[in-house]
């Protein structure tokens, strides 16, 4: 009798765990459906507190926008950044002039100008100052469902309530950037590169 209570047990544990992979699978297809035509997106995916959203957009590859130098992004933002410039390795061991720009709450942005495409790439960065915007218009202390705003033309509330991290990636999954929320506010967000530099 134990033994049929346990497999009954087990059964009904295993359904329940399809039963919410299909809700997170259809959650991701419906958020699809909702998606901006303006960001490309080519696949959602909901895992746990997760969102990721596969976007074609300029914006995933230039979060800070298309600059040629360094120099015309700082000049743009009309903000006091603290600039470091040397040498990282990265990946494959090259060793890449990186520009290092700080603000005093210890945001910082590391890029470089690429030879290959002219312009100013992004290889990392962590952006806490509210100061800070990204090209697309989104900064540290929005809510949540704005954030969602520049994705989505609309969605449910109840798909994202429970969502703590949104991250928008390039379609080959090579740059991102990652919004992090604490309650109803974005409170970091982390720019991702794995580039292979030059």
């Amino acid at each position: 009798m134990k033994k049929i209570a346990l497999a009954l047990i087990m059964f009904s544990s295993i359904l329940s765990l399809q039963a919410q992979e299909i809700s997170s699978r259809a959650k991701a297809m419906r958020m699809l459906t909702y998606a901006k035509p303006e960001y490309l997106v080519k696949d959602v995916k909901v895992l746990a507190d997760t969102m990721i959203v596969y976007s074609l957009t300029d914006y995933v590859i230039y979060p800070i926008g298309k600059w040629e130098n360094v120099e015309q992004y700082i000049t743009s933002t009309q903000l006091q950044w603290y600039r470091e410039v040397g040498y990282k390795n990265y990946y494959d061991s090259m060793s890449v002039s990186v520009n290092t720009l700080r603000r005093l709450d210890d945001s910082y942005l590391d890029m470089y100008r690429s030879i290959t495409t002219g312009r100013v790439e992004m290889i990392a960065g962590k952006i806490t100052d509210p100061e800070v915007k990204l090209d697309n218009g989104v900064h540290v202390g929005m809510s949540k469902e704005d954030v969602f705003k520049v994705v989505f033309k609309r969605f449910p509330k109840s798909y994202v309530a429970d969502i703590a991290v949104l991250k928008v990636i390039s379609g080959a999954g090579e740059v991102g950037e990652i919004y992090t929320f604490r309650g109803n506010k974005l409170r970091h967000i982390g720019i991702i590169s794995k580039y292979k530099y030059y």
